[in-house]
């Protein structure tokens, strides 16, 4: 894959993940599990998405010093500048999404949510491959998974459930209700994954496309 190419992939999934998210944030069913944190923020607090965003990766990176100290690389102190890019792209979908209609019933809720899942699954798919800076997500996932030996596929199932229950408390203790965390969350956790196996089992058969480089970046 081309340096060029490369970069466009990288920056043009992280911008379709993020329309997914906004498109999650529009449902009123619940956020991605992931994004449940920063979306907490917003609906508790006032702090603007893209803000929220932000602040939420660069505390993610934080973390990973903290767990990692002298093994953390410099070089993913990258994962700030992409964090900032993200929480703009954030902001930016959430704006576009702004002029279509809010769900009038459950069925367009639940449209929304299905069209935010293969969103965020796709730019996944886009993301990762060209092997570039991580999302502060993956790096603390990454640096937990060094840290305590655990795989990282049963760190994310841990990190994203803590992301939920975390949002949940501050929600149902700080405006009584369920703010970011819905059915939308659920169906999110489950679906977002075979969506991604679905769109690789699609687009393995192209020439030069290797399923395999979806999976974290090994330097985080």
């Amino acid at each position: 894959m081309k340096a060029r190419t490369r970069l466009i992939d990288y920056f043009v999934g992280l911008f379709i993940m993020t329309v997914g998210i906004a498109f999650s944030i529009k449902s009123n069913l619940g956020v991605s599990p992931v994004s449940t944190i920063p979306y907490t923020m917003t609906v508790v607090w006032g702090i603007e998405i893209g803000t929220a965003t932000i602040i939420f990766h660069c505390s993610l990176v934080v973390l990973q010093i903290l767990l990692l100290r002298k093994s953390f690389q410099y070089k993913q102190l990258l994962q700030v500048p992409v964090g900032i890019v993200f929480g703009y792209f954030t902001s930016f979908s959430v704006y576009l999404l702004s002029f279509i209609p809010s769900p009038s019933n459950i069925i367009i809720s639940l449209i929304y949510i299905a069209i935010s899942i293969v969103a965020i699954a796709f730019g996944i798919f886009l993301y990762l491959p060209p092997k570039l800076i991580p999302l502060s997500g993956e790096g603390a996932m990454a640096a937990i998974s060094i840290v305590s030996g655990m795989p990282f596929e049963k760190v994310k199932i841990c990190f994203d459930t803590s992301m939920v229950v975390i949002s949940l408390i501050i929600c149902l203790v700080m405006i009584r209700s369920l703010g970011s965390v819905g059915i939308g969350t659920i169906i999110s956790a489950f679906l977002v994954g075979s969506t991604l196996k679905f769109i690789i089992s699609i687009f393995k058969h192209f020439k030069g496309y290797n399923p395999m480089l979806i999976k974290p970046n090994d330097n985080s």
